[in-house]
């Protein structure tokens, strides 16, 4: 069941348009994707073999993971997806990855979003019906996301934006997804609080620390923050030759 410590869910209970994820190297990131019924599942990747990355040599460090593995026969069902790159589709087994299945929850309390400290794994944000979630996925698939970026266009953001519809139009800030999210509230909290050097002591630098934390957080996330616009699926890929910014500056305009 679904809870406060674990978002783990039994693979029967998965429903077409759930937005599901799995944890990768020993939990560094998950991989994020919207299950699409019949086993199948669409995601993003960055390409080249590797689901995220930063296009740095660090990838073959800490971010390099691709879906198949070379010294086994590629999917049955899938095929050979070592080298595929942008929306794909893949069967439940090669997006787990060997991984276990977790369940990304909408529409949870501030209570519960902060509760679960780790970013990437829910939002306040609601969700849309299934049947809009199914189709942005399915049409995205068709037509693509644009390129790939960790921090504004990843794998979550993929997702967010299939369950939710909403595109961030600030093109300074971080994207829809909550594990950027987390990376830069943490960097935060650690370097650029004035608020450190009130208190000196281990305890008092650990609630500044976590407070802060918190607050970058929550105020990062999709559902409260106020630079984002429902953007229908087909008019953002009639403009993908635009960052998703200026997509929801021309709609603005446009409206």
């Amino acid at each position: 069941m679904v809870g406060v410590l674990s978002n783990k869910i039994q693979r029967d209970d998965l429903k077409p348009g759930d937005h599901i994820y799995s944890w990768r190297h020993s939990y560094i990131y998950a991989h994020h994707g919207i299950y699409v019924g019949n086993g199948n599942v669409i995601h993003f990747t960055r390409g080249a073999g590797q689901e995220i990355g930063t296009g740095t040599v660090l990838d073959r460090l800490i971010f390099s993971s691709s879906q198949s593995d070379p010294s086994k026969p590629p999917c049955l069902l899938c095929g050979d997806q070592s080298m595929s790159d942008g929306v794909i589709s893949s069967c439940l087994e090669c997006f787990l990855h060997g991984g276990e299945l977790y369940l990304f929850q909408y529409g949870v309390s501030p209570a519960m979003f902060l509760a679960k400290a780790r970013g990437g794994t829910c939002t306040l944000a609601t969700s849309d019906p299934p049947e809009d979630v199914l189709h942005r996925a399915e049409y995205l698939l068709q037509n693509g996301f644009g390129a790939y970026n960790i921090f504004k266009n990843n794998c979550e953001d993929l997702a967010i934006y299939c369950k939710t519809g909403l595109i961030v139009f600030t093109s300074i800030s971080v994207g829809r997804s909550g594990q950027a999210a987390s990376f830069l509230a943490a960097a935060s909290a650690i370097v650029s609080s004035p608020l450190r050097f009130l208190t000196t002591g281990f305890a008092g630098l650990t609630a500044v620390g976590c407070g802060i934390y918190c607050i970058s957080r929550i105020v990062s996330d999709i559902g409260v923050r106020r630079d984002v616009m429902k953007i229908p699926v087909e008019r953002l890929v009639a403009h993908s030759s635009l960052d998703k910014s200026e997509v929801a500056t021309e709609t603005s305009k446009e409206d």
